[in-house]
């Protein structure tokens, strides 16, 4: 039952590239499952791997070994046409949204029904629809260079949709967006999921991104997955050294804290709140308990699938007894906590 939910299967796939100097191995045994209708993401830093894996999943990438299973079918040993026929399957939209500067939004999500042999009156209403679902419906007669970044991509999502697809990767999307334009556009593929039941595929090097539109998550770093699981999960509790420096990178403010404890033994703890565990005094009651001080370094919320969280990193007691009284205090009480460096 849990293999007919899968509808994106990698399995050992790799992917290596000849170049002068040798062989550059830019996906190494990459194991992935993506589920059916949900929003799932791929994050790491640049150079990782992500984009050349996003490229696999539909073979505008052939991988070296390995296999792409999708919607049960394995890309790699279809021949052209069936491939031509699977790649319907699935919309990609890209960071500079690749529309055709001479064509009007209209005739942008039209081209490629057309070129697949649709009556052009039945492309344009397809089109006429698409653009309505994604808010641009009043702009269907105006160019590229007439649209803001967030209108090209809203364009260009249009234009994925037109095969009806059950994928839509979405490779860098909101890069060359402004933060309000971003959250529009998220907000925009999280109604295209839960209304149309897409499945949906993010590639970002962003944090804030993947919290705030995916339900699992895999990491990728140096040409291999890292770590995978829900958002939530890996949030409160990264294992993966890059999944620690992607989610405290985010949130950690530039530059030093002005005021630190005015000692060697710098010990500094970061603590997450649930929904439920926020409404309590827990820093409050350690101190009180502990008898000690301790500095706030930075305190924030996220919105993770909807749900609210925060997270708090304080440096503990420079008196070594009482910083190890703060730890076993907090490991009495129903809260996420880890030591970390903060350096």
């Amino acid at each position: 039952m849990e293999q007919e939910n899968v509808i994106i299967e990698l399995k050992e796939m790799s992917k290596s590239f000849k170049v002068k100097n040798g062989v550059v191995h830019a996906l190494d045994k990459i194991d992935l499952k993506i589920n059916r209708g949900e929003i799932f993401g791929i994050i790491g830093m640049s150079g990782a791997g992500k984009s050349t894996l996003v490229r696999c999943i539909n073979l505008l990438e052939r991988p070296t070994e390995g296999q792409v299973i999708f919607d049960g079918q394995d890309l790699t040993v279809l021949k052209p046409a069936q491939l031509r026929q699977a790649r319907r399957s699935m919309g990609m939209i890209f960071q500079q949204f690749n529309l055709l500067m001479q064509k009007t939004a209209l005739e942008n999500v039209c081209f490629p029904l057309e070129i697949s042999g649709v009556k052009k009156e039945d492309a344009k209403k397809r089109a006429e629809e698409l653009l309505e679902i994604v808010g641009l419906k009043e702009r269907k007669d105006s160019y590229p260079a007439q649209l803001s970044g967030g209108q090209k991509q809203r364009v260009a999502i249009a234009r994925a949709l037109t095969t009806n697809p059950k994928v839509l990767l979405c490779d860098e999307a909101t890069s060359a967006l402004d933060p309000n334009t971003t959250r529009s556009i998220l907000e925009l593929l999280k109604d295209i999921n839960k209304r149309l039941g897409i499945t949906v595929v993010v590639i970002t090097h962003e944090m804030s991104v993947i919290e705030e539109i995916c339900q699992r998550v895999a990491i990728i770093d140096s040409s291999k997955i890292a770590e995978i699981g829900t958002v939530e999960k890996i949030f409160t509790a990264p294992k993966s050294n890059i999944g620690k420096q992607l989610v405290y990178s985010e949130s950690k403010p530039q530059g030093k804290p002005k005021v630190e404890f005015d000692d060697s033994n710098k010990r500094y703890c970061r603590i997450v709140f649930d929904g439920e565990t926020s409404f309590k005094p827990i820093l409050a009651n350690m101190i009180l308990e502990c008898q000690g001080v301790v500095n706030i370094l930075y305190a924030n919320t996220r919105n993770i699938d909807g749900q609210a969280y925060g997270q708090m990193v304080i440096q503990l007691s420079p008196e070594e007894h009482i910083a190890k009284k703060m730890i076993a205090y907090l490991e009495t009480q129903d809260v996420k906590f880890e030591e970390v460096d903060y350096v």
